[in-house]
């Protein structure tokens, strides 16, 4: 489990392509891997991964190592990822751990395309295109995690949803590198799915 707090913003050290998988490679500073062991849970992107090495370098870095499999790479936007590229890292939480976002599995539901961007002195708003299927779990001042960052919807329509990232945000996430026409991971909030498909099922059965 992940709070949707990114700890770090980390550059793509290599990509080798295997057979239906992608060993990729992120680089580090070596703080971010005290402790981790073999088998850890990483959201990249907010993609759960497993990490399968650690891999220590000099100037205080470290490499971690991740295998991801074909039907991971053609759900998500990892299969887009280059060498040149970032990603957004967050490490599993821990019992006592502080839940600055909200709850997030590392479960990706769907892609969305980034359809507009529209910059201004104090924030950004950036609106996607999703699928429709999702609408009904979309809700206005709602959590929705996006590349691994716990968000808050802004104004929702049927199929596209606005966000306004503070620069905070965007310093620490790689959305600042997103231009149109790029997809980003979407993992919607679980708890609102939850709801509305018990009040949906309750609805139903008294219209029976």
């Amino acid at each position: 489990m992940f709070t949707g707090i990114v700890q770090l913003k980390a550059q793509v050290y290599r990509i080798e392509e295997g057979r239906e998988f992608r060993h990729i490679q992120v680089l580090v500073p070596d703080s971010f891997v005290q402790g981790i062991e073999l088998g850890a849970s990483v959201a990249c992107n907010g993609v759960c991964l497993t990490v399968v090495e650690v891999e220590s370098k000099s100037n205080k870095q470290a490499v971690l190592h991740f295998d991801v499999i074909d039907e991971t790479l053609r759900l998500t936007n990892l299969g887009q990822l280059t060498d040149s590229g970032h990603v957004n890292l967050e490490r599993s939480m821990r019992f006592g751990d502080e839940v600055g976002g909200h709850i997030v599995s590392g479960h990706v539901h769907d892609l969305a395309r980034l359809s507009s961007l529209e910059k201004n002195q104090d924030n950004v708003r950036m609106t996607f295109e999703i699928a429709t299927k999702w609408r009904p779990y979309l809700i206005r001042k709602g959590f929705i995690t996006v590349n691994g960052a716990s968000l808050t919807l802004g104004n929702v329509e049927e199929n596209h949803f606005d966000l306004h990232l503070i620069p905070e945000t965007l310093e620490r996430t790689n959305l600042s590198d997103f231009k149109v026409g790029d997809q980003a991971n979407i993992e919607i909030d679980q708890q609102t799915m939850t709801i509305v498909d018990t009040i949906e099922r309750i609805m139903a059965e008294r219209n029976r």
